[in-house]
């Protein structure tokens, strides 16, 4: 099988974001790992890197959070990638002086409608310390990681799950009014059925996906486990019966029958905003959520690379791959696993670490800058 092609960050220029009052980070194609303090301002380059795809970036951060203060306000990221369409310069940022305007994204200095534009030049995946909790959280917390999964193969999705979320919202607040016309419902259970249903079968199609790229790539004598993945919800189960347009019909109808119930409830009881995302560790055939915290932390990590690998499969370039503190928390067999695996897949990584000992496996493979006071300088 054809190695996929690299995609990588090339240069990386911050303005009043976070903790840079101004940053340019040269780097050409090779993995950056980011060595500092904690609080040094590390996650933040990951953050920035992270708003080039669809969606909120790493930490779901609102707009008004990503500037530096004191300041007006305004923020901006700039990077120069190379990859499936060729080179490009990405931006995005927020106006300041009291503007009103949301978050605003370019591609070569032309307006661009969402970050999902820059999908055609750039997939990412990261994995964060925030995730480390994921098998023992909430139902939603792994929706959200599932949605980002998702995102990485279809850049639609998360436009898809936005609007089901506004429509649930819609549909919440009309049955809070019981004089609302029940036309207005008619036409926002409509929306909900047809968004639900589209989101339920892209998860579904990636949850698939993945699973059979899992089973085929599996290794006994890896130390990130296989997983076993599954989606648990109504609508899923339903499609894996009947076509889309039958269920978006019964679901439509669900919803008009649970007015009542939903009213009295405040909120929606059935759909695709429920749903789960169930993991089991593969060779103990084990809940994710029974698992020693070492061993979730390594059943993490494989499935993350497995998604890594399954964008890469699907149009042949490999996504840039975020990991914060990851190195750290992993001994050193098992950090030279993974930067293997990563390269193998071919992957330019941004790393963060607090101790450069943390990069040893990774060799010559990675430029190294050291992170503080608002700058990021190159070590040799």
């Amino acid at each position: 099988m054809t190695p996929p092609r690299r995609t990588a960050v090339t240069r990386l220029k911050l303005s009043a974001f976070r903790s840079y009052p101004a940053l340019d980070l040269d780097c050409g194609e090779a993995s950056v790992a980011l060595v500092g303090a904690n609080g040094a301002g590390k996650t933040n380059i990951l953050e920035a890197v992270s708003l080039l795809a669809p969606g909120r970036g790493l930490r779901r951060a609102a707009h008004a959070e990503l500037a530096r203060a004191p300041g007006d306000g305004a923020w901006a990221v700039a990077a120069d990638v190379t990859g499936a369409a060729g080179s490009a310069r990405l931006g995005t940022g927020v106006e300041g002086g009291g503007s009103e305007a949301g978050r605003r994204c370019r591609i070569d200095g032309a307006s661009v409608g969402s970050a999902g534009a820059f999908s055609e030049h750039l997939r990412l995946v990261w994995l964060t310390p925030d995730l480390d909790g994921l098998f023992r959280g909430s139902a939603g917390d792994r929706r959200r990681f599932l949605d980002r999964l998702v995102t990485a193969a279809d850049p639609e999705h998360a436009a898809r799950a936005s609007g089901l979320e506004r429509a649930l919202r819609s549909r919440n607040r009309l049955l809070e009014d019981v004089r609302a016309d029940a036309r207005w419902l008619d036409a926002v259970e409509r929306e909900v059925a047809e968004l639900g249903v589209a989101v339920a079968a892209a998860r579904a199609e990636t949850v698939g996906r993945l699973s059979g790229l899992i089973a085929e790539t599996a290794d006994p004598a890896s130390p990130f486990p296989a997983a076993l993945i599954a989606l648990d919800g109504v609508l899923e189960a339903d499609l894996a019966r009947d076509p889309a347009s039958a269920v978006e019909d019964r679901y439509r109808e669900r919803l008009g029958r649970a007015r009542p119930r939903d009213r009295a409830a405040g909120r929606t009881l059935e759909g695709a905003h429920l749903s789960d995302l169930l993991v089991r560790h593969g060779p103990k055939d084990m809940p994710a959520e029974k698992c020693s915290t070492g061993e979730q932390k390594a059943l993490l990590v494989g499935l993350v690379l497995a998604h890594a690998r399954l964008v890469a499969r699907l149009d042949g370039w490999a996504p840039v791959v975020l990991l914060d503190e990851v190195a750290a928390h992993l001994d050193p067999s098992r950090r030279e696993a993974l930067f293997s695996a990563l390269e193998a897949l071919s992957a330019q990584v941004w790393m963060t670490g607090a101790d450069p000992a943390g990069f040893a496996e990774i060799g010559g493979r990675a430029r190294l800058f050291a992170v503080a006071d608002g700058a990021a300088r190159p070590v040799s």
